[in-house]
C-alpha cells in the first residue's frame, strides 16, 4: 500500500505499488546500544529465540539480509539499526516493482531468491506465492501477539502477517455538503442517478487497490450478481484509472486531489493522512470513508526459499513484528499493526475506519478466478 508524504510519497505509499526499478538501502551496524529490545536469534520452524541480550550491541557478524519489498515501502533504512545492533546482521532493501511484479519475479527464482525475506504478499496474492513455494515455513515465539483473524489465512506458517488495512470508497465531505447529497449507505447506490458521473474507480487489471474493489464487488453481489453491478456502474457514469494516483489526485475532487467526483476508491486510512501531511494541517478530515464499501487487506513477509541464511531471516521476521517496529508502520506506510499489543497515532483512531465486518474473498477464491473475473470486468466496463 501507498501513503501521503506531501503529494509524491502519499501516492508512493497509499498503494502498495509503484513504478518498477529496482534500489537498494543498507543500515548500518550500530556502536551503541539500541534503544529498544529485538527479539533474539531464532531458527526457522522454532518456536523458542535463542539467548541474546536485549538492547546491548554486538559484533557485525558479516552477515547483510535482503528484504525484498515493493516500490512504496517507505520504511527508512535506520529502522533496522536496533535489530543490526542486537544480531550483528545488516540489512538491505530492495524494492522490485508492485507487489504483482515483485510476486511474478520471485516465483521464477524460488528456490534461488534475489533476496532473504519478502515483504508485502497481500491476501489477494497470498495463494498464488504459496503455489509457487515461494516461502519457506517458520513459526515466529512473536504469532501469538498477532491479529488471530490474519495468522489464520497462513495455517502452515509460510508467511507472517505483518500489517492490516481496508480498500474503502472515500468521499470529500464538503462537495456533498455543499451539493445536498447523502453519504452513500451501499455499493448499490453508486448505480442511482442522483451519484451519475461521481465516483472513480482503479482498474483490476493494472492496480491492486482496483483488485481490491472489483473483489468487494464480488463479495457484495456474488459470483453470479457482481457482472450486472459493474453494468450499472458503467451506464451510470463511473470513471476508471490505472492506478490510485490517477485517481486520488487527478479525479477526485478531495483536498488533495483537483478533479471533478468526490467519491474515489481509497483506503480506509486516507483521511488520517490527509489531516498528518495537510498544508496547511486541518483541524478535522476533509475526507471520510464509506465504510460498507471495505474490503480487507493482510499483508505479510516470509522468508524465501532458497535462502543461505535461513536462521538470521527468522530473527528478521521477528523483528518485523516486534512492538517497536510495528509500531512505525501507521506513519510509514498507512497501515494498522499486525501485532495487537502495537499503539497507532491518535490521528487513526479519530479518522480512519476499521469496519468489524469488513468484505473478504478468500485467498483461494481470488486465486482461482482472480483472471477471469478481470477479463469479465474488462469486456463490461472497458471495451
Amino acid at each position: 500500500m501507498k501513503r501521503f508524504l506531501v503529494t509524491a510519497t502519499l501516492a508512493a505509499s497509499l498503494l502498495g505499488a509503484a513504478c518498477a526499478g529496482a534500489t537498494t538501502s543498507t543500515s548500518p551496524a550500530s556502536t551503541t546500544p539500541a534503544a529498544a529490545s529485538t527479539p533474539g536469534s531464532t531458527s526457522p520452524g522454532s518456536s523458542t529465540p535463542a539467548s541474546s541480550t536485549p538492547g546491548s550491541a554486538v559484533a557485525d557478524s558479516g552477515t547483510t539480509l535482503t528484504i525484498v519489498a515493493y516500490d512504496s515501502f517507505a520504511v527508512d533504512p535506520a529502522s533496522f539499526d536496533s535489530f543490526t545492533a542486537a544480531t550483528g546482521v545488516r540489512v538491505k532493501i530492495v524494492t522490485a516493482g508492485d507487489a504483482g511484479a515483485m510476486l511474478s519475479k520471485a516465483a521464477l527464482t524460488a528456490g534461488n531468491p534475489e533476496g532473504d525475506v519478502m515483504w508485502g504478499i497481500d491476501n489477494t496474492l497470498l495463494a498464488r506465492a504459496l503455489d509457487a513455494g515461494v516461502f519457506e515455513p517458520y513459526t515466529s515465539p512473536e504469532l501469538g501477539a498477532l491479529a488471530a483473524d490474519a495468522t489464520a489465512l497462513v495455517p502452515g506458517h509460510e508467511a507472517t502477517p505483518v500489517d492490516e488495512g481496508d480498500v474503502c470508497v472515500n468521499y470529500d465531505i464538503a462537495w456533498l455538503r455543499d451539493h445536498d447529497l447523502a453519504v452513500p449507505t451501499s455499493l448499490q447506490d453508486f448505480t442511482d442517478p442522483a451519484y451519475k458521473d461521481l465516483l472513480v474507480v482503479e482498474n483490476p487489471a493494472t492496480s491492486s487497490t482496483g483488485l481490491a474493489f472489483l473483489l468487494a464487488t464480488v463479495a457484495t453481489f456474488g459470483k453470479d450478481g457482481w457482472q450486472q453491478y459493474w453494468t450499472d456502474l458503467r451506464a451510470n457514469g463511473v470513471e476508471v484509472v490505472d492506478g490510485w494516483d490517477a485517481a486520488y489526485y487527478e479525479q477526485f475532487s478531495g483536498s488533495s486531489g483537483k478533479g471533478p467526483r468526490p467519491f474515489v476508491v481509497s483506503y480506509g486510512s486516507s483521511p488520517p493522512a490527509e489531516v498528518i501531511y495537510g498544508d496547511p494541517r486541518p483541524k478535522t478530515a476533509p475526507t471520510a470513508v464509506m465504510g460498507e464499501s471495505c474490503f480487507h487487506q493482510v499483508e505479510f513477509a516470509g522468508i524465501l526459499r532458497g535462502t543461505g541464511h535461513a536462521a538470521e531471516a527468522g530473527q528478521l521476521i521477528d523483528f518485523l513484528v516486534s512492538k517497536e517496529f510495528q509500531e512505525l508502520l501507521p506513519l510509514t506506510l498507512f497501515v494498522y499493526p499486525a501485532r495487537t499489543d502495537a499503539a497507532v497515532p491518535q490521528e487513526f483512531t479519530d479518522y480512519a475506519v476499521r469496519p468489524d465486518d469488513p468484505l473478504t474473498v478468500s485467498p483461494a477464491d481470488i486465486e482461482a478466478n482472480s483472471a477471469d473475473w478481470i477479463s469479465t470486468w474488462t469486456d463490461i466496463v472497458v471495451r
